[in-house]
């Protein structure tokens, strides 16, 4: 879905939240393949039942993607990614783990080098399906502002 939203629309203290996604084994096994993190903690049952965790958990990475895979729902054609900033792995996610993401808009800024934008931060937070949170992380949003759209400098 498209829908235009200026840096000005952006709300400060709005939330969104996504629907639930399991992780599975071919997650794991596929991230894995795509990435070369072969680590036991990931692979290896046997290795892992003797961790402080007990059984295989799955890459800080993989649940980093797929949370953000999970909120991006909007085409912004007047915004795009500046990256992320403040990534915290707060505690696992195991195989069979239900996952949610919570979105809330932080943060909104005037760009120092572009005055006809302005930076939007989000926090990102991934819960499992005891509502632990699990995964943090601060999204950056470079988003034009209305006064200077379709203008050029």
């Amino acid at each position: 879905m498209e829908q235009t939203i200026y840096y000005e629309d952006y709300e400060v203290g709005a939330v969104r939240e996504s629907i639930g996604r399991t992780i599975t084994e071919t997650d794991v096994v596929l991230h894995a393949g795509q990435t070369g993190d072969f680590f036991p903690h990931h692979m290896d049952a046997e290795f892992a039942k003797g961790t402080e965790f007990g059984k295989r958990i799955a890459h800080g990475t993989l649940i980093f993607s797929v949370g953000v895979g999970m909120t991006a729902t909007l085409i912004n054609p007047v915004a795009f990614s500046y990256g992320y900033d403040k990534l915290r792995f707060i505690r696992p996610v195991f195989i069979g783990d239900t996952i949610k993401v919570k979105v809330l808009l932080k943060d909104k800024y005037d760009s120092p080098k572009h005055p006809d934008k302005g930076f939007v931060v989000e926090s990102l937070q991934v819960y499992n399906q005891k509502e632990e949170l699990c995964l943090v992380a601060e999204h950056l949003m470079l988003c034009e502002k209305k006064q200077f759209h379709g203008t050029k400098e």
